[in-house]
């Protein structure tokens, strides 16, 4: 019998210092360390254009480490989620996939400052839009009047995707 005590006295005694081990709040080292990692998910913060003498640049901004990216050409671009055509003018469409991703943080706002719908008058590239943010995947589609020819890359430190769109040497940027 007072076997049995003594070892419910110590079984006592172990779940007890479980227990308060488990209610020890973290250290404000531990603490600031998560606050300055990186979000696990990558956020899609921009999308910037510039012109020059032989290409169209199309630059996507990203916080956080950088997801693949997918580049496909389609007939028409759709917004996720409702499948409604996106009214950019032109004949050729890029759609731009990063997953997984997100244009929101962790409380459903925004993080994404780039253009929603945008016409551009560069010489190949003819508007930019945001056309999804929806279950772990940004996509962004890219219009043009002639069949685009383009070659994409990734840079670091930012973390940034590429997209350049061949055009003839001399033409106006």
């Amino acid at each position: 019998m007072l076997h049995r005590q003594r070892l419910a006295a110590v079984a006592a005694g172990i779940l007890l210092t479980a227990g308060i081990g488990a209610t020890i709040p973290a250290d404000a080292a531990t603490e600031r360390s998560r606050a300055t990692t990186q979000p696990s998910t990558a956020l899609v913060v921009n999308a910037r254009w510039g012109g020059h003498s032989t290409f169209d640049r199309l630059v996507v901004d990203v916080r956080g480490t950088m997801p693949p990216v997918t580049v496909t050409p389609v007939n028409a671009l759709h917004y996720d989620g409702s499948g409604a055509r996106v009214p950019l003018a032109g004949k050729y469409f890029l759609e731009i996939k990063l997953s997984p991703a997100a244009a929101h943080n962790e409380s459903g706002r925004s993080v994404y400052e780039g253009p929603r719908l945008l016409k551009i008058h560069l010489p190949m590239l003819k508007g930019v839009a945001l056309t999804g943010d929806f279950e772990g995947v940004v996509t962004i589609g890219a219009a043009f009047d002639t069949k685009p020819a383009y070659k994409t890359f990734t840079l670091h430190s930012p973390e940034r995707f590429v997209l350049d769109i061949a055009h003839p040497v001399g033409c106006p940027a």
